[in-house]
């Protein structure tokens, strides 16, 4: 292919996306302010999503959101200025609502409620996917905490198709979007298919097309192509991005410069880079066994993107060290 056909292909594919919203998901011990700051270091996105802030048997202190999620502290966003929304997760309206306006007198800035989270633990505690099983639970959660917070402070939630089944779905999102919940994202996949590809993407179809909330789609979406496809599917034009962004850092930007079928080897000096940069930041929040297991936790998911760190993924990971490990994952992103 010419360079000029080319370029003017990627020209169109620009034009084609520039619409679109991007958000990288709440993912539980991964997505935590380090991650997130590398991620919006690189760029892409339009905001990100905190670790949920679980509530059990009180309410959550304005100084434990500013602790949990410390972009609170710098106006909602990370140091690169992409809002961070405080997400919250329990079964508790009462106290799901006083936690959610302690967050908003910490500094947040936007409320998202989690009823996606197909753990066993949080399941097992009430909280998660298992309330999807209880269309008058979740609007009292919703309700209670639109009540709570100011009418300007968006309040959005993030749904799975269903716990077992699909059968509450609409009478689920019905109860959402009555209790004045201005933004919903759907993961096309129910508790029970776990992660088990293909994510329904008609199914967020269906519900985009019958609320007048915002939907925002996710599941599976690993890159250019998948995004479209989704799109095409659903009719949105807001994208939550999760493992895709964990296998491939850049997924965002490279999105948004339609520059995926270029292949992630043109990222591995960049990689190298921010190996550096994510140790550091490790460094400062965790001990060094803590840090060790969240670099090795993250080239699990980076060796689905990068042949090099798949073909030295053993030897990777039986390092003994921090700085073993960091000998041979620059050694391996500069070979």
């Amino acid at each position: 292919m010419n360079n000029s056909l080319k370029n003017n292909q990627n020209l169109h594919k620009q034009t084609q996306h520039s619409d679109i919203i991007l958000a990288v998901a709440p993912m539980e011990g991964v997505m935590d302010h380090t991650m997130r700051a590398l991620l919006s270091k690189i760029g892409g996105m339009n905001y990100l999503v905190s670790e949920f802030v679980r509530v059990t048997q009180y309410p959550i202190p304005r100084s434990s959101f500013k602790k949990l999620v410390p972009e609170n502290k710098n106006s909602a966003k990370t140091d690169y200025h992409h809002p961070v929304h405080t997400q919250l997760l329990g079964s508790n309206a009462e106290l799901m609502a006083e936690s959610a306006a302690n967050a908003i007198a910490a500094g947040a800035n936007h409320i998202d409620v989690n009823f996606g989270c197909p753990a066993k633990r949080v399941n097992g505690h009430g909280g998660g996917s298992v309330l999807l099983q209880d269309s008058e639970t979740l609007f009292r959660i919703m309700n209670a905490i639109r009540q709570q917070v100011p009418a300007q402070i968006p309040v959005s939630a993030k749904i799975r198709l269903g716990y077992e089944d699909e059968e509450k779905l609409f009478d689920n999102v019905a109860a959402i979007e009555n209790a004045g919940t201005n933004a919903l994202t759907i993961h096309g996949r129910t508790k029970k298919d776990g992660y088990k590809p293909p994510a329904r993407w008609e199914k967020i179809g269906l519900i985009k097309d019958r609320t007048q909330m915002r939907v925002i789609a996710n599941g599976d979406i690993t890159d250019l192509d998948s995004l479209t496809r989704c799109k095409t599917i659903t009719g949105c034009t807001e994208f939550m991005i999760g493992r895709g962004s964990l296998n491939n850092p850049f997924i965002f930007q490279d999105i948004r410069n339609a520059s995926y079928e270029e292949g992630c080897h043109q990222h591995r000096s960049q990689l190298a880079l921010l190996f550096i940069e994510y140790t550091q930041r490790l460094q400062l929040e965790y001990d060094e066994v803590a840090t060790l297991g969240r670099l090795k936790q993250w080239i699990g998911h980076l060796r689905f993107e990068f042949s090099d760190i798949q073909h030295n993924l053993k030897t990777l990971r039986q390092s003994k060290s921090v700085a073993e490990f960091s000998v041979k994952i620059q050694n391996i992103l500069k070979a």
